[in-house]
């Protein structure tokens, strides 16, 4: 089993840069598999907006706080490693432009050496979208159509898209991803339209905020609708965080190996340098040794 690590990157701005140095040189040098970035480009004093993943609905965060902007946080994790995978976790892709999200996406696959992962969801924040100008009741379809441009873009010479959203004239985009046929998208998401997604587009799933026997019902729901679709199971891998819930300790990985899951994904929550390499450190020591032992369990083709 792989072990992964979420750097929230959030706090004082005078601190990011080395906060960001220090979480990703520590997670490389202790061996975690991957590391991972959220996005937020805005928040919203009060929104109306239900937050997913807390009982009362709000963001654990308050609207005065920031992060960093994915593909930038990427970018400069790459330059201070050279073996750790760096992911979105998530981008919120059909609230960006979706040419430049290519282009992002494509660059730091390139300035990686080829480590991104492509980590997408919808998004949940409805002030958000309507900030950015963007369709918050069609971000569904919105997000289909902004990546087949994008595979589009990333594998062909000359790239068009014509869809009912989307038109893009014919173009070309350079340089190509590094990795072929281009990054793996992992779709983020629990609902069964989520699941769909994965099944119709991804070749991961990143599910959040969910304990063992949780993950395991997941995955039963997500093979069905792979067996659906004409897919196996194992065409897809599945990471699980379960973000602030308890789930840090070899038992539990052992749950989720046994649920079929193949990347744990750990949040970090220091928000002091010294501090954050330390937690890291630990978190290593304690558990990616045993980690490595576990073999997930396969995943039956329904």
């Amino acid at each position: 089993m792989k072990l992964g690590i979420f750097l929230p990157m959030i706090g004082d701005a005078a601190k990011l840069r080395e906060l960001l140095v220090a979480g990703a040189t520590a997670a490389e040098e202790a061996g975690f598999h991957s590391l991972w970035f959220p996005e937020h480009v805005v928040l919203v004093d009060n929104p109306r907006s239900k937050y997913p993943y807390s009982q009362d609905g709000n963001l654990p965060l308050g609207p005065e706080n920031g992060m960093l902007e994915p593909f930038v946080a990427i970018a400069a994790a790459a330059m201070v490693t050279k073996r750790i995978r760096l992911g979105t976790g998530i981008c919120l892709v059909p609230q960006r432009p979706p040419i430049y999200t290519a282009k992002q996406v494509a660059d730091c696959d390139v300035l990686s050496g080829g480590r991104l992962d492509f980590g997408v969801g919808i998004g949940w924040l409805r002030e958000e979208f309507e900030a950015l100008g963007a369709d918050f009741d069609e971000r569904a379809h919105l997000c289909r159509e902004y990546l087949a441009a994008m595979v589009s873009l990333w594998t062909e010479d000359v790239s068009s898209h014509r869809g009912n959203l989307l038109e893009i004239p014919p173009v070309r985009m350079n340089p190509k991803p590094i990795q072929k046929p281009h990054p793996p998208i992992l779709f983020g998401g629990e609902s069964m339209n989520a699941l769909r997604r994965v099944a119709d587009l991804g070749q991961g799933w990143f599910g959040f905020s969910l304990l063992p026997d949780e993950a395991a019902e997941k995955i039963e729901q997500l093979n069905a609708v792979l067996s659906r679709r004409g897919r196996r199971p194992d065409s897809i891998e599945v990471s699980v965080s379960p973000y602030l819930k308890p789930a840090r300790d070899v038992a539990a990985l052992e749950r989720y190996a046994e649920a079929g899951v193949d990347q744990v994904i750990l949040m970090a929550f220091s928000n002091e340098p010294a501090a954050l390499r330390d937690e890291i450190t630990q978190i290593g020591a304690d558990l990616i040794a045993a980690a490595e032992r576990l073999q997930p369990r396969p995943r039956p083709h329904h």
